[in-house]
């Protein structure tokens, strides 16, 4: 049977990347096509020099394109809205990893992105792209939009309390603690070395733009959730810890109870909870280059307060990783495929 085939447009990026990283390892797919405008012609190791020998692939043009299968859009936030059309022609399968169709309510992009939508009657032609929650909608879906990283580190710690409607009325504080390689490629002056070197920075300690999704996705109210953000000295990681008080005392045991039930058969969720040992509790640097996301809890028994804790490479179930979950998903494969890999060591 011939392979699927997919294209990557803005491809020269970290996420970009990582898809083709993963995706020339697919058994199913044959990346075709790869857009960098700065790079066009170039080859594809330029820019990611560590798929020497995997590809004598060559960056060309958004442009050049011809039509494809499946096309991964990783071109820069408000760009995708403005092609949509365009792209379209290009590919009856979109996977937008972009902010541009992930919310469902156009109101939000007023509220969290200081814009109007381009396009609010096409926001519901996207399934939003955590699979653990929109499994069944993406099953042969033509238009999935990724979640942000912040947002799938922090839902995903949080939705087994909303399933089973033990969130209580006072806010959820969620602090992140975010790699460098969220800032992507280019670079700021709070990317320089020598100002990002040994830092840890508080970069939005308020009014984070993920927050919108977890709010739409956890179907909590406005004010509900708030999200402090701060960089740290590493390349690759999120860790979001979230403080719930909870509607009614809640034991470790249902905890445990409801986070297996939620989780107990995803591929990609790995409770980790153990007694003792330094990675009792999840840790970014476990999860580097992987499709995981590690999960645990812990209860205060002085104030019943729950604490989760959850984390993710955000350059893989973050980005790249969970847009592959969703393309297998989309096209009836196996949904690990090209995903098995399970991390470094030490490292």
């Amino acid at each position: 049977m011939s392979k699927v085939r997919v294209g990557i447009a803005g491809a020269s990026g970290y996420t970009g990347g990582e898809l083709l990283r993963l995706l020339l390892s697919h058994p199913e797919v044959e990346v075709a096509q790869v857009s960098s405008e700065r790079l066009a012609g170039q080859f594809v190791q330029r820019a990611h020099p560590h798929l020497r020998k995997r590809s004598n692939l060559a960056f060309s043009a958004l442009s050049e394109f011809q039509a494809v299968d499946v096309l991964f859009c990783c071109l820069p936030h408000g760009e995708s809205v403005k092609q949509i059309e365009r792209l379209e022609v290009l590919a009856p399968k979109i996977i937008d990893l972009s902010a541009d169709f992930r919310l469902r309510d156009p109101a939000g992009y007023k509220r969290w992105y200081g814009y109007d939508h381009a396009l609010p009657q096409r926001l519901g032609d996207f399934v939003y792209g955590i699979p653990e929650l929109h499994r069944e909608e993406m099953k042969g879906a033509s238009r999935v939009s990724s979640a942000g990283c912040n947002a799938t580190a922090t839902i995903l710690g949080l939705y087994p309390l909303a399933k089973f409607g033990i969130i209580g009325s006072q806010p959820i504080i969620v602090d992140i603690k975010a790699g460098s390689s969220e800032g992507g490629r280019v670079a700021s002056d709070g990317s320089h070395h020598p100002e990002r070197s040994h830092s840890v920075r508080s970069f939005s300690p308020t009014g984070h733009r993920h927050t919108a999704e977890v709010l739409q996705e956890l179907k909590l109210s406005e004010n509900s959730v708030h999200l402090s953000l701060t960089a740290l000295d590493m390349v690759r990681g999120v860790l979001a810890t979230a403080s719930i008080f909870p509607s009614r005392p809640v034991s470790e045991k249902e905890l445990w109870q409801m986070y297996r039930e939620a989780y107990g058969n995803e591929p990609f969720i790995r409770i980790v909870k153990d007694r003792q040992g330094n990675y009792r509790y999840p840790e970014p640097k476990l999860l580097w280059g992987t499709n995981y996301c590690d999960v645990g809890f812990e209860v205060d028994p002085a104030s019943g307060r729950i604490v989760t804790i959850s984390a993710i490479d955000n350059l893989m179930k973050g980005a790249a990783g969970q847009a592959v979950q969703a393309m297998n998903l989309m096209l009836g494969y196996e949904e690990s495929t090209a995903l098995d890999f399970s991390g470094l060591h030490p490292i």
